[in-house]
């Protein structure tokens, strides 16, 4: 596969293959157990295992089993959802609604949550795929890419990048990698401009300060966030906004209620799917936070709601991810 250059035309840049996964820390794990709707804690599996080469199969992969609702939503973007044999994760389909839901709540769910070992196997998959290396051992009982492919079973996973992430080409690889291993390049291009399309162009001017969050400030704590290799890092640069977290090396970052008010976050971005408070509790208690309620975000009334399952991993909903982001970014301040 070529290099990456500009949006659609091949791999990320550097390859896999010198890539190795940054160590869990705790906050990584409470991440993936949200997103997944589950707890446990993190083995060493995925401190120490590179993050895998896409595989080249001799024939496109006939049984698929995804670690989350988001890779099969991916697969049935390019027309070989019917490969899917079972799904982890559902919760990723509620992003979705209208007649795509429907398609996709006609997968079979082997786990509601992250994925056990022995439903993955027993489904008797030739490819396993998920949207992160944290769903491949991280957590007693998700099975290793090294026992997988020791089963030969084919693993497709996305990587975190080495670097900050600015745009959506890590999310846009992932799908053409996908549909390489499909053998349909051709609907892999077609899906990553739609992709761009949603996003719309990228917007001029100054960009705007932005704080992402998945829970209200809690007094005298540090604010949990994204990093900078994180994708809603890239969804944020996209959308013409700028991190206020995005110095951080890494997905997730930990900064100081001092660092967000010297930054005065001009927007904010809630990531709904962690917190078990209804949406419109979250927003509200995310605005009345002694930290935020006289910040310039929220007395302008810019604040963005995401589902996680479409700001932190690709997704083919990450484009109109950017553009409503867009739109909340870039709206006169009420």
């Amino acid at each position: 596969m070529a290099d990456r250059g500009a949006p659609g035309a091949g791999r990320r840049p550097g390859g896999r293959s010198a890539r190795s996964v940054r160590a869990l820390a705790a906050a990584g794990a409470l991440l993936l157990a949200a997103a997944c709707g589950t707890a446990g804690g993190p083995t060493a599996a995925s401190e120490t295992e590179a993050c895998p080469e896409p595989p080249e199969p001799a024939a496109p992969p006939r049984r698929v089993v995804t670690m989350d609702g988001g890779s099969a939503a991916i697969l049935h973007a390019l027309g070989v959802g019917d490969r899917v044999v079972g799904t982890a994760a559902p919760d990723f389909f509620d992003a979705f609604d209208g007649r795509e839901r429907a398609e996709l709540d006609r997968i079979p769910v082997i786990d509601e949550g992250r994925g056990n070992r022995e439903a993955v196997v027993a489904a008797e998959p030739d490819l396993v795929m998920g949207v992160h290396m944290f769903q491949f051992g991280a957590f007693d009982g998700t099975p290793t890419v090294h026992e997988l492919s020791g089963a030969g079973i084919g693993v497709l996973v996305s990587c975190s990048p080495p670097g900050p992430v600015s745009d959506l080409r890590e999310a846009e690889a992932f799908i053409e990698d996908a549909a390489e291993v499909f053998g349909v390049p051709e609907r892999g291009a077609e899906l990553v401009e739609r992709i761009e399309r949603d996003a719309g162009r990228v917007p001029g001017g100054r960009p705007v300060r932005v704080l992402a969050l998945s829970a209200p400030p809690g007094p005298g704590q540090p604010i949990g966030t994204m990093g900078g290799t994180s994708l809603a890092n890239g969804i944020i640069a996209r959308a013409g906004g700028e991190n206020i977290a995005g110095g951080a090396g890494g997905d997730l970052a930990r900064i100081s209620a001092e660092q967000v008010a010297a930054a005065d976050p001009e927007a904010l971005v809630v990531l709904t799917g962690f917190s078990p408070m209804p949406e419109e509790e979250l927003v509200a208690a995310v605005r009345a936070s002694p930290l935020l309620s006289r910040g310039t975000a929220v007395r302008d009334g810019r604040i963005a709601v995401l589902p996680q399952s479409v700001a932190l991993s690709p997704s083919v909903l990450n484009g109109r991810a950017v553009a409503d982001l867009a739109d909340v970014l870039h709206a006169p301040a009420r």
